[in-house]
């Protein structure tokens, strides 16, 4: 902080989350600014700790966005622009460097939100990946397509949640889809399928060095129900078990290798159901989405979203420390319901810490010093779900805030 003023932190979200970053920014004597899309305006946010609220129309064109912040910085200074949501990355990387604001640049944020990217840098770095290809030679697609067995999937570079993938199961189906994407193909990559468990590791990270970093096994796999339907699981690894070391290992390279210098990050990975081995798949520097941040904190007693605030507060200028951590283990259960407000009331058993209370949604935090409790619930719960509460809607080919 300097002496003479506070910290003023510009954070930028198309989505409302991130309370708790917001807190921990005001508790550390911050001016906290938020800007927001119109429709979030009034949604609830801890307005006791922001001091200005600034709102832009939805999918607001970057020469607009690098105007507005530069409006508002001709009357107070802007020390740190962070952006809350993953989808508006790139735009905070561009403000930062249009406004030689300290933070990740665009070329940094690309391994972080560009599949390929990411992917092209962990093969480079000898971490394993599933075979994929641009999609932007057709000669390069074919030859793929007749050296990989199918299926594949078509990925947009950066999406989020299975947002806009397709299941590929023959040469022909790809030519129509690509027909379809006309001159936005080249923002894809097709890519080998998969078949195992899908895993993921958050973590938080300081001056180039992973200070904390926690594993995670999903119930179904997210690209699974993103696309079917159904409940969402997951749930913290037991942490002396050889999956749980590899993926922690697996996660440290990548980190090293994309060359993060500080704040958070959600990594996925996959299990071969064929030979065992262990896949990247993908990575963010942001909190984990589906309540993932609350199964860590109930788990460990560490919030991810506490921590990044700290670290861009301090931005490597005073030495980090992380809190003392706890040893328990954690789950989330959620999914779409039939009903507007479900009632959860017959769910009674005592792990169950937090009941999720938003629209058309049904779900718990669990947490257990045992993970074979956690595993047995979310078993039992995932049945009863399907039952009781479970709904399904079309996955959108784009995000909607």
């Amino acid at each position: 902080m300097s002496e003479d003023r506070p910290l003023t932190i510009l954070c930028i979200s198309s989505y409302e989350k991130g309370h708790e970053f917001i807190r921990t920014c005001k508790a550390l004597g911050c001016r906290v600014l938020l800007l927001t899309v119109e429709k979030h305006r009034h949604a609830a946010w801890p307005f006791e700790c922001i001091d200005e609220v600034f709102t832009m129309p939805e999918e607001l064109p970057l020469q607009n966005l690098i105007y507005a912040v530069s409006y508002v910085a001709r009357s107070q200074p802007i020390d740190r622009i962070v952006a809350l949501d993953e989808f508006d990355m790139e735009n905070v990387s561009a403000l930062r460097e249009h406004l030689r604001i300290t933070g990740m640049g665009l070329t940094a944020v690309r391994y972080f939100r560009d599949k390929l990217a990411m992917r092209e840098r962990a093969r480079k770095e000898g971490i394993l990946v599933p075979e994929f290809v641009h999609v932007l030679n057709h000669d390069n697609l074919r030859e793929f397509m007749s050296r990989v067995p199918n299926p594949w999937l078509l990925k947009p570079r950066s999406q989020a949640s299975g947002i806009g993938m397709k299941k590929i199961h023959y040469p022909d189906q790809l030519w129509h889809w690509l027909d379809q994407l006309g001159d936005q193909q080249s923002f894809y990559l097709l890519e080998q399928f998969v078949p195992g468990a899908v895993y993921h590791v958050d973590s938080v990270v300081s001056e180039r060095g992973i200070a904390f970093a926690e594993a995670h096994a999903y119930g179904t796999p997210p690209l699974d129900t993103s696309h079917q339907g159904g409940v969402f699981t997951t749930r913290t690894l037991p942490r002396e078990a050889q999956e749980t070391k590899s993926l922690l290992e697996i996660n440290r390279n990548l980190i090293e290798g994309l060359g993060l210098v500080r704040g958070v990050t959600h990594a996925e990975f996959l299990r071969s159901h064929a030979g065992g081995k262990f896949y990247f798949i993908e990575v963010a520097a942001r909190v984990g989405g589906a309540y993932i941040s609350d199964v860590i904190e109930a788990a460990t007693g560490i919030n991810p979203w506490r921590e990044w605030a700290r670290l861009e507060v301090g931005a490597g200028n005073q030495p980090y420390q992380l809190p003392a951590t706890r040893g328990d283990y954690a789950g989330v259960i959620v999914s779409l319901a039939r009903q507007e407000h479900p009632d959860t009331s017959a769910y009674t058993d005592p792990e169950i810490t937090y009941r999720i209370a938003k629209y058309h949604h049904a779900g718990f935090i669990l947490k257990s010093q045992s993970h074979e409790r956690i595993q047995q619930l979310l078993d039992s719960y995932a049945t009863r779900f399907q039952a009781d509460f479970v709904a399904t809607q079309p996955v959108p080919d784009r995000p909607s805030a």
